[in-house]
């Protein structure tokens, strides 16, 4: 008899979705009535199919089904009765609201909340810190309103734009909008409610004086980069010392004047950072309403917001959202959110197994061996066993480069 551990009586696609079980999600599919005159595909079904769809890489609904009926008698173990027909699945990503997948993703990522940050921020900015930014994902058809130049043709394809802020302790999601591609950033920043002694940065896209001024009435810092036509007025310059960073090219107090909706004119006090990067061999003038942080920690600030482009670089090589299984707003929003779902669960099974594969690579492993009967944990352990028996065997060549 094999007493191997390796294998175990659940493949790796119900490892993964025993980490958000039935009737802890069940409660959520009440809340929303999600289930209401649904007769053949309920929620549970629905989202175990998506996420299996998400996981497996496939790129439409005939491969999504023809996939999951593959598994044949392996169903039971994720409780799924029956592969749901094509037509089925397609209306279901139509009618459920993209609301439940939201809420699903809302209680795992408090339940989930997992990567330790390795930043050298202040603990105490660092766990009140969120990073804001947006993504576009290219759609087939001009289902929503895109950006850019006509092509040859006269036709342009679709885009619907993913604005996130992250939480810059976790890494993870808080708040999460889509719309149009061409819609203005900018609009987004009011959809923020943080509490008082937050910080948010942001690229200069989001600037909008007018929320720069409710942020600053309640107590919420912001730190940003200047716009380049940004006119203004220097009210006072602070003194350079022998203990100011040799980055610090200039920092003073300036008025912005700024319009509001109904055309008043409104003045509001900023800190104006010039900072030269000597690694970009650029200056970089960041504005900010914070007064008593070190220019140095206002630097690092924004240049932590680079943390968010990663996760979005991560989010599309590991779930590729070129091909979506619906041709309306609805099924595109499921599926992105049960891509931050797949995400959210992977990297806490990456984090909790302290793996030492690279992430995009585990992804890849677990893809193929979604139907397997193998233990995630032992397929890990594996490889990190074997990573470190080859670091300590390794011969001595004489090569320099070994």
């Amino acid at each position: 008899m094999n007493k191997s551990t390796t294998y175990l009586g659940q493949h790796i696609l119900s490892q993964i979705l025993s980490l958000c079980p039935k009737n802890e999600l069940a409660p959520i599919f009440i809340k929303l009535r999600s289930d209401y005159k649904a007769k053949r595909l309920k929620s549970w079904e629905h989202f175990a199919t998506m996420m299996f769809s998400v996981l497996a890489g496939c790129t439409s609904l005939r491969e999504t089904c023809m996939g999951l009926e593959a598994y044949e008698g392996k169903l039971n173990h994720v409780n799924i009765q029956e592969v749901p027909p094509r037509s089925t699945l397609s209306d279901a990503n139509k009618r459920r609201s993209s609301l439940v997948f939201q809420e699903v993703f809302n209680h795992l990522n408090g339940k989930y909340k997992g990567a330790i940050s390795d930043s050298t921020l202040p603990k105490s900015v660092l766990s009140k810190l969120f990073l804001v930014d947006s993504t576009v994902f290219s759609l087939f058809k001009a289902i929503l309103k895109t950006t850019g130049r006509h092509s040859a043709n006269g036709k342009k394809k679709g885009g619907i734009k993913k604005n996130t802020m992250l939480d810059g302790a976790t890494l993870m999601p808080v708040l999460v909008q889509f719309n149009a591609a061409a819609d203005n950033d900018q609009q987004f920043l009011q959809y923020i409610k943080l509490p008082k002694g937050s910080f948010l940065t942001f690229d200069k896209g989001y600037n909008n004086y007018v929320q720069f001024a409710a942020f600053t009435a309640s107590g919420v810092y912001f730190i940003t980069r200047q716009k380049d036509n940004a006119i203004y007025t220097s009210i006072s310059e602070r003194i350079l010392t022998d203990k100011t960073p040799a980055a610090v090219l200039k920092e003073e107090t300036i008025e912005q004047h700024y319009k509001d909706a109904e055309g008043k004119t409104h003045t509001l006090q900023l800190r104006r950072i010039a900072w030269w990067d000597a690694d970009g061999n650029r200056v970089y003038e960041f504005i900010t309403n914070n007064f008593e942080l070190e220019a140095q920690v206002i630097a690092d600030i924004y240049r932590y917001r680079w943390r968010i482009e990663l996760f979005f670089k991560k989010l599309k090589q590991n779930f590729p959202l070129h091909y979506f299984l619906g041709d309306n707003q609805n099924a595109i929003e499921i599926q992105i959110w049960c891509s931050l779902i797949a995400l959210l669960l992977l990297s806490h099974i990456h984090y909790q197994n302290k793996s030492k594969m690279a992430f995009s690579n585990m992804v890849s492993i677990l893809r193929m061996h979604l139907p397997n009967y193998i233990s995630i944990k032992e397929l890990l352990a594996l490889h990190n066993k074997k990573r470190s028996r080859n670091k300590d065997n390794k011969p001595d060549t004489g090569n320099l480069f070994d």
